[in-house]
């Protein structure tokens, strides 16, 4: 992709940053819903959404192109200054979550980092390639989605983690305690999903381009 890109957002001692990963295929209302209840709830600096190449639990591959898909969610941030969408997945190689997330350690340790995720990908969370990695690198934040309250708190990760999870009146001071921890979060349900939107044949439009510079997303470079 030949574009100039703006440099990488700042980390620094102290910030609090949510990271939001999924394909986003495509991005929705519920998506966007999470991001802000997150950096409201959890008092964010900053959401960084890691755009995935592809879902390694799904067969299919994402409707709409990884190029497409980044350049969608960066047109809908470009009023949302913490919000930054990335294609760190596609430049650490990675294929799952674990292995984001190990290949970003030396980030993570120069803040307080949180996963965000919600309550329908968490119901399949023991599913993941090495989920409990997940959980023993930073603090995960589960928001309700419609429909999938009673599969996410009665999964097997949900039993598994059942001690280190805390109410969400604390759900703030998670982001700067020590893994593993986690909280279950109920807010407003917003009833649009990916899977319906590609049955109605909705997809990222292919042509999200926008102005040079003006796409808030950036290239890793760690």
């Amino acid at each position: 992709m030949s574009r100039l890109l703006p440099p990488p957002p700042i980390v620094a001692p102290g910030m609090r940053i949510g990271l939001f990963g999924g394909s986003f295929d495509p991005l929705h209302d519920g998506h966007m819903a999470v991001a802000h209840e997150a950096l409201k709830r959890l008092n964010l600096h900053a959401l960084w959404w890691l755009v995935s190449p592809r879902n390694p639990l799904k067969r299919h591959d994402p409707a709409g192109s990884f190029d497409e898909r980044l350049e969608a969610i960066g047109a809908a941030l470009i009023h949302e200054p913490r919000f930054v969408a990335t294609d760190l997945e596609r430049r650490l190689a990675s294929t799952n979550t674990a292995q984001t997330l190990r290949l970003m350690a030396p980030v993570l340790n120069r803040a307080h980092f949180a996963w965000i995720m919600g309550a329908d990908s968490f119901s399949t969370l023991d599913r993941w390639t090495k989920w409990r990695e997940i959980l023993r690198r930073l603090p995960l934040v589960v928001f309700d989605r419609p429909d999938y309250t009673l599969a996410a708190l009665g999964s097997k990760a949900a039993r598994r983690l059942a001690p280190y999870r805390i109410p969400p009146h604390d759900a703030a001071a998670l982001v700067t305690r020590p893994p593993p921890i986690w909280s279950f979060l109920t807010m407003r349900h917003h009833l649009a999903s990916s899977k319906a939107l590609r049955r109605e044949g909705i997809a990222n439009p292919p042509n999200a381009q926008l102005a040079l510079g003006s796409c808030k997303y950036y290239n890793a470079t760690f």
